[in-house]
């Protein structure tokens, strides 16, 4: 979606505006949330299902049946705070590193793909940690005694006059530690298969992937246009070679005089 998007939001002579790389990445980040939110509120239910001791074993297929279909979607829009400017930090620092770890040729290696990838994950990560806190509490079961919330801004209102601002910030060193490595090999993997196993769908290639091809000799065109194949050298050599040497070959004539006559 971000390379897709990029490449509708060209300039003309096939710049991309910054503003335009931010909209690609939170684009991005939007459309994703149909597919991992419902994950997500699974993977939080799962795991603190232990915290209760002796209480029934909780399965993946017994949360999406006690939820249902809409309530998988719960806390979408603390997914949306949380992965729309995710995504638009990350995927325009990537772009803008990228170019920094590429070779003179504009080639990135797949070690420089990585590496960019990877930082790139590092402040994206850390800075949307609030809306990562808001929406896990909004998707995780809320047990006796503990504080419910009706939705983001109420969500956001109660952490903070009850726990103050540090509590936003919980577990951003692990979000961290998780998002960067992922999302460095995630990105590689993309980047790799769109060189070595590419479908064309009308846009451009990732930037960084094409290598710069040698330049021979033989590649060079010619520094005079008509001088084609030696032409007018062999014409030059050879011109009267039937009558020299005591040969007696049939006439040979220049076509090139003949047509400049």
């Amino acid at each position: 979606m971000n390379d897709l998007v990029r490449d509708k939001v060209r300039n003309k002579d096939g710049s991309l505006p910054l503003w335009g790389e931010i909209l690609a990445g939170g684009c991005a980040g939007g459309s994703q949330v149909m597919f991992t939110n419902p994950l997500e509120i699974v993977k939080i239910r799962l795991q603190v299902a232990g915290e209760i001791a002796g209480g029934p074993r909780v399965s993946a297929i017994n949360v999406i049946k006690d939820l249902g279909i809409f309530g998988l979607y719960k806390g979408a829009r603390a997914c949306f705070l949380r992965d729309i400017p995710f995504s638009a930090l990350y995927f325009t620092s990537y772009a803008h590193l990228k170019k920094y770890f590429a070779d003179e040729n504009g080639h990135n290696s797949p070690l420089s793909l990585l590496t960019a990838a990877t930082i790139s994950g590092a402040p994206a990560a850390s800075l949307v940690t609030p809306a990562d806190v808001i929406k896990t509490r909004l998707q995780v079961v809320a047990r006796s005694g503990q504080t419910t919330y009706a939705g983001v801004f109420d969500c956001a209102r109660k952490i903070w006059a009850e726990e103050g601002g540090t509590a936003f910030w919980k577990g951003a060193g692990a979000r961290v530690c998780r998002s960067s490595p992922q999302f460095g090999v995630t990105l590689l993997t993309y980047e790799l298969l769109q060189r070595y196993l590419p479908v064309d769908f009308g846009g451009n290639q990732p930037e960084g992937s094409k290598t710069s091809k040698s330049m021979h000799l033989a590649d060079l065109p010619p520094v005079n246009p008509e001088h084609i194949g030696g032409l007018r050298l062999a014409v030059a050599t050879f011109t009267g070679v039937e009558s020299k040497f005591g040969l007696f070959l049939p006439k040979f004539r220049n076509p090139i005089a003949k047509v400049e006559s």
